[in-house]
């Protein structure tokens, strides 16, 4: 074979390889949504100081997010069952990953408060509310803080007052002037820190600010002692599993039964159930980890909604759509509150 042959034929061996590891190798800026876990509940949940040893447990259930991912594995997602692709802002929006991460701490920081709150009051149990401040949930580029202040830190005073509520908070920077220096206490982390700086002016109200879109951050304090530690699992949407584990630990009933009882749902303090993403990714998990029982939120379908987006499907219907499609035997059960949850579980 000729020398030049040779070469060409060594070129092109080259060439495909190289394309080869970019299929498979280069990130493209995509992620992908998939099922997550099935994770039972007692293990994060103590009350009392103790676990919950009953046969049987509660399953919260999570979407599993990959990325950035590359063309190959963009691929391979259309061969698995509800999953979805998304861009990095359609993830996470403006937010760089640490500050994402931060938010999805808070909302499951305050789903576990909900969570107690609302089991401890089903059970007739002591707790009360302490104020701790006001949450940061974004800043403005224009901030006079925003070297000092981050997406997570709870700001506990400004020029040592202290307020009972974010409306309080709000009202008392609107009283003072733009360009007028105050100093911030904050917690960042399990450091208290403080900083002084201007107020600017806001510009859509054009009253003085921080700069800082904010919001009220609590805990519930309680007589019987209660942990929840979630671990690295964020965002709201374990709530209503929480809440039957705190409960059913509260008041010793054994509404498991044996069962391995799944689902998801915001929690509010006085009850409601509420909606929540990937719930179809949801039930595959819990069926592959042989959950008999699935809690799914029965959220309203109201004219406005579907004035809005005529193909609106809530998450029940969701959730009962993917079960059939994969032929689970799991019972997917509609909850609107709490007592739904309880009471289906206390006659099956």
């Amino acid at each position: 074979m000729p020398k030049n042959k040779k070469l060409t034929k060594r070129l092109i061996v080259i060439v495909v390889l190289i394309i080869v590891a970019v299929v498979c190798l280069m990130p493209t800026g995509y992620y992908i949504e998939g099922a997550g876990t099935a994770e039972n509940t007692s293990q994060y949940v103590k009350v009392d100081g103790k676990h919950d040893h009953q046969k049987g447990h509660f399953m919260l259930t999570t979407v599993g997010v990959r990325g950035p991912v590359t063309p190959l594995q963009l691929l391979l997602s259309k061969t698995q069952p509800f999953t979805e692709i998304e861009s990095r802002d359609e993830l996470m929006g403006n937010e760089d990953t640490e500050a994402y991460e931060q938010i999805q701490k808070y909302y499951m920081d305050s789903s576990i408060n909900a969570a107690v709150e609302a089991a401890y009051k089903k059970a007739d149990k002591a707790y009360n509310t302490k104020y701790l401040g006001v949450y940061v949930m974004s800043m403005l580029g224009n901030s006079t803080f925003k070297d000092d202040l981050a997406v997570g830190d709870t700001i506990t005073a400004i020029d040592h007052h202290q307020f009972k509520n974010a409306n309080a908070f709000v009202k008392y920077v609107q009283g003072l002037k733009v360009g007028q220096k105050v100093t911030v206490s904050y917690d960042h982390g399990q450091k208290h820190q403080t900083a002084t700086h201007r107020l600017i002016k806001l510009l859509r109200t054009h009253h003085p600010g921080l700069g800082i879109t904010l919001t009220d951050h609590s805990k519930i304090e309680t007589d019987i002692p209660v942990k929840i530690d979630a671990g690295d699992i964020g965002g709201p949407s374990a709530g209503l599993m929480f809440t039957l584990q705190v409960y059913n630990q509260l008041t010793k009933q054994n509404l498991q039964k044996g069962r391995k009882i799944a689902g998801t749902g915001t929690m509010a303090a006085d009850g409601t159930v509420g909606a929540i993403g990937g719930i179809d990714k949801k039930v595959l998990v819990a069926s592959q980890e042989g959950a008999t029982v699935f809690f799914a939120p029965n959220d309203p379908v109201t004219k406005a909604i579907l004035k809005v987006d005529p193909d609106y499907q809530n998450n029940y219907t969701i959730a009962k759509n993917a079960a059939k499609k994969i032929h689970t035997k799991m019972k997917i059960v509609p909850v609107k509150t709490l007592d739904d949850a309880l009471t289906y579980l206390k006659n099956h």
